[in-house]
């Protein structure tokens, strides 16, 4: 890599809001490494929020955005692309179509994961997981991107950044919410199936519980809340109707948010928001490769032979019932636990 060059980089995250949330140490630890860089993000347009603010990102390009109603074309978006003049792009979720769209964007250096045939015939590079093995968090694999054009990163936290404007309006939720100092502990009851999630019952049971505390202040972060969820009385519902920018500033003035390894959890580790997290050990989805990043955290996790004698094998529908696994019983005692170290 020429050192006098400036380097004009595309992030390619076109997946879910999580995913997104971990590719933002990229354009940090490049520009901590190349001040004069250029860097831009391709992100799909419900995550864009989550880059916002970013001081690190010169430009965000929305991926697919409708335009009069109809998705944008592929020539229309290669159009884009080409008057940035990129240097560099990552493509961090392997797709076809971005493959074909970087390379008729006349970006040189293309950097994709593993090995695609669609990869071979474009030229690109790649960088290979090697199936995981050493398991690493998903953020420092991201930063693989980053070592391969010869920069080392200095961390893998994410971040998310809120404007002076936010910043006051979460103070004055907060005061608004919590008008006697309670703890004001937020619950995501759902996770669009991306992983082992407690049943809604004992979700139910676990706010009840949590509500009959007076010191203690619940709120459900769902934006689409379970009916069973949405019969409890005195729970407040903030992002129900948000867009993802108000539901960010709604999660930062949380003191903890408790909920399974979803979207929620790795917004509020990057706005440094507490969390307690439950998660299955296996390898898909461990919190090794998972876990929230740079904020104080608890994990729970299921014992150690839940899996092989009570797991239904599919971590998409398991809810951590039977024995040996985790209810809301559980996840009360860390919460009662854990908030007496804030």
């Amino acid at each position: 890599m020429n050192d006098n060059k400036q380097l004009r980089i595309l992030v390619a995250r076109i997946d879910r809001i999580g995913d997104v949330i971990l590719s933002t140490p990229i354009p940090r630890e490049i520009k901590k490494a190349r001040p004069d860089s250029y860097v831009t993000v391709l992100v799909k347009k419900y995550t864009k929020d989550v880059y916002v603010n970013n001081p690190y990102v010169d430009k965000i390009i929305i991926y697919n955005e409708d335009t009069d109603g109809k998705p944008q074309s592929f020539w229309s978006l290669v159009k884009i692309m080409r008057k940035h003049s990129f240097t560099h792009a990552f493509m961090l979720l392997p797709n076809e179509r971005l493959n074909w769209l970087l390379f008729f964007s006349f970006i040189p250096n293309r950097i994709g994961v593993g090995h695609k045939l669609y990869q071979f015939f474009s030229f690109s590079k790649y960088v290979e997981r090697y199936n995981y093995n050493p398991l690493r968090h998903e953020a420092d694999y991201c930063l693989d991107m980053v070592r391969k054009i010869g920069i080392e990163p200095g961390s893998n936290v994410p971040e998310i950044y809120l404007t002076d404007e936010e910043k006051n309006e979460k103070d004055k939720l907060k005061a608004q919410l919590t008008p006697n100092g309670e703890v004001l502990i937020g619950i995501n009851t759902t996770s669009g199936k991306s992983s082992p999630n407690l049943a809604v019952d004992e979700y139910k049971k676990l706010i009840t519980q949590l509500d009959k505390n007076t010191n203690i202040k619940v709120v459900v972060t769902d934006n689409n809340p379970p009916k069973e969820i949405l019969d409890i009385e005195d729970v407040h519902y903030p992002n129900i109707g948000s867009s993802l920018r108000s539901a960010i500033v709604n999660f930062s003035v949380l003191d903890v948010l408790i909920s399974a390894s979803t979207g929620p959890m790795h917004i509020c580790a990057a706005l440094k928001v507490p969390t307690i997290s439950m998660f299955c050990p296996l390898t898909a989805c461990s919190p090794k490769l998972w876990g929230p990043l740079g904020n104080e955290s608890e994990i729970i996790l299921p014992e150690e032979n839940y899996c092989s004698n009570v797991c239904p094998g599919d971590p998409h529908i398991c809810d951590f019932s039977g024995e040996g696994g985790i209810d809301s019983e559980i996840v009360l005692k860390t919460v009662n636990s854990f908030i007496k170290k804030l």
